[in-house]
């Protein structure tokens, strides 16, 4: 387990700018950072070296302006860096060409990966404390024309864990999920593109239906965080543990309930399905546009209809939209074009409060400050079945679906416009491609 120690920014500002000699001294103290550290040195000196101190500042840095993601990015000139910020991203302070790889190999140090590889890809993890507080760190690393490109994902467990009602559905829609949440099996899937939010939507179900009772088992790739009392299963590709493999087993484990990460192929979504009519309750996601599409995506994978009919319960798809932001948000007038779009797309409010954010200091000046997510709920019942039976036609079925109630996440995005939470342009951004 790593920790953060104490800096001081001002280093910060010298580092990427040491002469020759300072630069030898870090490449020194990366190289022998990771012998040091297995040969228990004491963490006063690692402390004290220039480009552990760098990298524990660039972390928390990123950290503390809450960014998902930091891109570390080499080019002719040094490092680029990037931080993704509520799903934008944004330069940061790069780094020079001298200081580039040493970065890039104390990160690898930390996270157990090989500094002498340069040309294959690799994967990483770090888990470390950043102000008392757990954050786990996936790397990629990506070798291109002017050096290896790294990607952090900061994963942060108060935002994958939080209770249903905080997962930003309507309260028609959480009513819809808590339902499906009613059923002792079937299989439950949530869909969209990555980084929509899917993993923290599922982990906050398996906390919600987690008790002593039941024998929860996941099968993940890769485990992004640690759940208390829940079997979690790493998928590894080099001695052909996959999916399929997975859940084969895990079945004879006697679950009660089966988070599958992702249905990937026609074997994984059978087998899913399979488990879920053998009285399980089986939860997972797949890469759809929308709600109704997710039945033509399984049957297109080979999985029979009337195993599909039997087995799924219900669907939600769902995106992330950016928050206006709470200080500096005030009330417009969308354009023409907008208001437009607005009025034929769906929007029902008469008297819509929309707001947007001006910018300012707390919202580094985009008008937006945190996320939340829009959702498409889709229930499963008789007459959907016949018609998944009879004609398995996506636009049929969103039909039928709007019937009986569900909305669309153009329509969920809109309202939350009229309510002043987001932009009508954020939600056309977002979620108009899936009409």
């Amino acid at each position: 387990m790593f920790r953060f120690w104490k800096q001081k920014p001002e280093n910060h500002l010298n580092f990427s700018d040491n002469g020759r000699s300072n630069t030898l001294q870090m490449r020194k103290t990366v190289l022998s950072s990771d012998v040091e550290e297995r040969n228990g040195a004491s963490q006063e000196a690692l402390e004290d070296a220039p480009i552990v101190q760098m990298v524990n500042l660039l972390l928390q840095q990123a950290v503390s302006r809450d960014a998902s993601d930091i891109h570390l990015e080499p080019t002719e000139n040094g490092l680029r860096v990037r931080l993704r910020v509520d799903g934008a991203l944004s330069d940061f302070s790069p780094y020079s060409s001298e200081v580039m790889p040493l970065i890039i190999s104390r990160l690898k140090i930390m996270a157990g990966m090989d500094i002498a590889e340069r040309r294959l890809p690799q994967d990483g993890n770090i888990r470390i404390d950043v102000h008392c507080r757990p954050l786990n760190i996936r790397l990629s690393t990506l070798s291109t024309i002017y050096g290896e490109k790294m990607v952090l994902r900061l994963l942060n467990p108060d935002k994958i864990i939080m209770p249903i009602d905080n997962l930003g559905f309507s309260e028609e829609n959480r009513k819809r999920y808590l339902k499906f949440l009613d059923n002792s099996y079937g299989m439950i899937l949530v869909t969209g593109p990555t980084g929509c939010g899917k993993t923290t939507t599922l982990y906050s179900t398996l906390n919600h239906v987690n008790n002593p009772e039941q024998n929860i088992i996941t099968v993940e790739d890769p485990v992004e965080y640690r759940l208390d009392r829940v079997n979690q299963v790493q998928i590894n590709p080099k001695i052909n543990l996959n999916f399929a493999r997975a859940l084969r087993t895990i079945l004879r484990q006697d679950p009660n309930v089966v988070m599958v990460g992702e249905i990937r192929d026609g074997e994984t979504a059978e087998i899913a399905t399979r488990a879920a009519l053998t009285g399980h309750l089986v939860f997972s996601t797949l890469h759809t546009n929308d709600a109704p599409r997710a039945v033509s995506r399984l049957l297109d994978m080979g999985v029979e209809k009337f195993l599909l009919t039997s087995s799924l319960v219900g669907v939600v798809a769902q995106r992330l939209i950016r928050l206006n932001c709470s200080e500096c948000s005030e009330p417009y007038l969308p354009e023409k074009e907008e208001l437009a779009f607005y009025l034929e797309a769906g929007g029902n409010n008469e008297n819509p409060a929309f707001t947007r954010g001006r910018g300012c200091e707390k919202c580094s000046f985009s008008g937006f400050r945190g996320r939340t997510a829009i959702h498409e709920v889709m229930p499963v019942d008789g007459e959907m079945r016949r018609i998944i039976m009879e004609s398995c036609d996506s636009e049929e079925i969103r039909r039928y679906a709007i019937s009986q109630g569900m909305k669309s996440l153009l329509q969920d995005g809109l309202q939350r416009a009229s309510e002043g939470i987001t932009t009508v342009k954020e939600v056309m951004q977002v979620a108009y491609t899936v009409l």
